[in-house]
């Protein structure tokens, strides 16, 4: 389950109605999908050929299909980052760089974990979502975020787009942020 970091206030907030509340009051959906209906074998592999990337997104057909319609999107795909990913640093050092999109950003956890780093309303600020398996997320275009991997630096995830070639981010310079 998802627990949220306020990081003014280092306050958590946990459980799954909690994180829904706050996220909701945040304008980020939050929902739950059954982790444990990917095959066990794939449930801690983060190195993916074509075939299992296909076998992950046919094993969750039906929530991506669900999900697409009620927000319109009209493509995913599968991304699965670990340290056996090539230039991983780079990526991530591009990927923790706070910035919006002119489109949603989605996130389903099939395996492993990572964190959104969001901004929140002013009397929020910044606040980190620590998901896991089973977690999916949706940051609403325009606001302030970022993505990245928790300790374990391992994740698998589905990724839903309204424009078929994906998203692009929007550089967001903001001098109250702070890692």
């Amino acid at each position: 389950m998802a627990e949220i970091r306020i990081r003014n206030t280092n306050e958590r907030i946990s459980g799954e109605e909690n994180v829904k509340a706050f996220l909701e009051n945040q304008e980020v959906l939050y929902e739950h999908w059954n982790a444990n209906k990917l095959p066990t074998e794939l449930q801690n592999k983060f190195v993916l050929s074509d075939e299992e990337k296909s076998q992950i997104l046919s094993t969750f057909d039906e929530e991506i299909r669900d999900l697409a319609t009620r927000r319109g999107y009209r493509t995913w795909d599968i991304v699965a980052l670990s340290d056996a990913t090539p230039n991983i640093e780079e990526l991530l050092k591009k990927f923790e760089q706070v910035h919006t999109h002119t489109e949603d950003e989605v996130r389903a956890i099939a395996a492993g974990k990572g964190i959104f780093i969001i901004k929140g309303t002013d009397d929020v600020g910044y606040f980190d979502v620590e998901l896991e398996a089973g977690d999916v997320i949706s940051v609403p275009e325009h606001k302030p975020h970022f993505f990245t991997l928790m300790e374990n630096r391992q994740i698998v995830a589905v990724r839903l787009f309204i424009e078929t070639e994906g998203w692009i981010a929007h550089p967001f310079a903001d001098a109250s942020f702070n890692k």
